[in-house]
């Protein structure tokens, strides 16, 4: 006797383990009860897909088996290949999101510790202008290059640093001239 119950199985492509128990019910009917099962899913949800049961006699079960089989096999299939691929793209997303948080986090710490830097330069530059100490203030500001932000603001601070203590040997102004006495 030739038959082609497993062939018709593999056509259906399910995937996952296949359980089929078969019980008596009575003299002529038999129990069959059909479940998918998919240890590849991690989703705990597919513990709810209850066991499809069938009862008829031999002769029903063979002619209607695949026809009332079939179509809820693959949706289980589906669903737990679904559930797992699902479940695998919410943990992608969650180290993603993890991981730009704490980038993004990172990024702003980096921040802040730059900005306070600065701040704490400026504000010492500026006790040590009060204190007339106008090389000391120049020297105590942050570099433009570093704080491109604020350069312009560096620089004005410079310049007028720079007016306490640098004389311009090419102002405009006329120096007073010194006279060397020559004896005739």
């Amino acid at each position: 006797m030739q038959t082609n119950f497993f062939r018709q199985l593999t056509k259906l492509n399910l995937v996952g383990d296949l359980q089929l128990i078969l019980r008596q019910a009575d003299e002529n009917s038999l129990v069959l009860s059909v479940l998918l099962n998919n240890e590849q899913c991690g989703d705990k949800a597919k513990n709810l897909i209850l066991p499809l049961n069938l009862s008829g006699t031999a002769e029903e079960l063979d002619n209607g088996f695949f026809e009332n089989v079939s179509v809820p096999l693959q949706k289980a299939s589906g669903l737990m290949v679904n559930m797992e691929s699902f479940m695998k793209q919410l943990e992608a997303a969650q180290k993603q999101s993890a991981m730009e948080k704490e980038k993004s986090d990172k990024e702003k710490k980096e921040k802040e510790a730059k900005e306070k830097k600065y701040k704490d330069a400026f504000q010492k530059a500026e006790e040590l202008e009060k204190e007339g100490n106008y090389k000391g203030a120049w020297s105590a500001l942050p570099k433009a290059s570093k704080y491109p932000d604020y350069a312009e603001t560096i620089r004005k601070k410079q310049d007028e640093y720079e007016k306490h203590f640098a004389h311009n040997l090419f102002s405009q102004e006329e120096t007073p001239a010194t006279t060397i006495n020559q004896q005739p």
